[in-house]
């Protein structure tokens, strides 16, 4: 089943990472300049099908998004589930996994998806019936690494945490009550990060399973982060700590 991947950051990406996963890019007409040949060129090289289309077909294959004047038609990601968690974590010494409790929009899911890719997160946790689907936009605004980090959906997030606890990991949930900053909590070894969803935050049951809570400390009148944004602080603290472990 082929989906769609559009824009000229998301298809550079895709072409520098997995161009296996291309089956043929989609140009408009009307688009001719230095940077979008390039990238062209970078396609023919790889010997890709390259069709060229008026501007119209690209936005009924995008249903009106943004587009930049290029589509590229793509396999679909495989649905990763609970058998692929239980491979991951017998065969990682540390693992360092991020779990995403609800988070709906799709916008969000693709940037913490760029972020755990660049702090060299193993995977990205979600529940079913509870997180945004990893659809066109939610690729192209990982850009690159929704094809890179596995994006694992759970049935049951509580008993999935139950199976991180079963396997010595540390679980450590954000929530702006906590007492703890996460600057004050150790964030190395074997590690699971939770981040709550959009403005509700983690799930009871979720929070009951994490082993300690922490806050990001704000220092304005903004109370709270977006999602992607309290992401990107958190694991980049925990990135800062696990490299400071490995000279120390």
């Amino acid at each position: 089943m082929a989906e769609t991947l559009f824009g000229v950051h998301a298809v550079r990406a895709l072409l520098e990472t997995t161009p296996e996963m291309v089956l043929k890019i989609v140009v408009a007409e009307s688009r001719d300049d230095k940077r979008l040949q390039s990238l062209l060129q970078q396609a023919k090289q790889l010997g890709l099908r390259i069709e060229y289309k008026e501007r119209r077909v690209l936005d009924q294959m995008t249903d009106g998004a943004v587009h930049q004047g290029i589509v590229a038609e793509v396999k679909a990601l495989p649905t990763l589930r609970e058998d692929f968690l239980e491979d991951l974590l017998a065969k990682t010494p540390e693992p360092f996994l991020l779990v995403l409790d609800g988070i709906t929009d799709p916008h969000n899911l693709g940037a913490c998806l760029r972020t755990a890719d660049a702090a060299g997160v193993n995977a990205v946790i979600v529940p079913k019936d509870k997180s945004a689907s990893l659809n066109a936009t939610a690729r192209k605004v990982a850009c690159g690494a929704a094809e890179r980090v596995p994006l694992i959906y759970v049935t049951n997030l509580a008993r999935t945490l139950r199976l991180l606890k079963d396997n010595d990991i540390w679980i450590i949930g954000t929530a702006g009550e906590a007492t703890q900053s996460i600057y004050q909590a150790p964030l190395i070894g074997k590690l699971a990060l939770v981040m709550g969803a959009e403005g509700e935050g983690m799930r009871r049951l979720t929070r009951e399973h994490c082993d300690t809570l922490v806050n990001i400390p704000m220092q304005g009148s903004v109370s709270s982060l977006n999602v992607s944004v309290a992401t990107g602080v958190s694991l980049f603290e925990a990135l800062r700590q696990r490299l400071a472990a490995q000279v120390s």
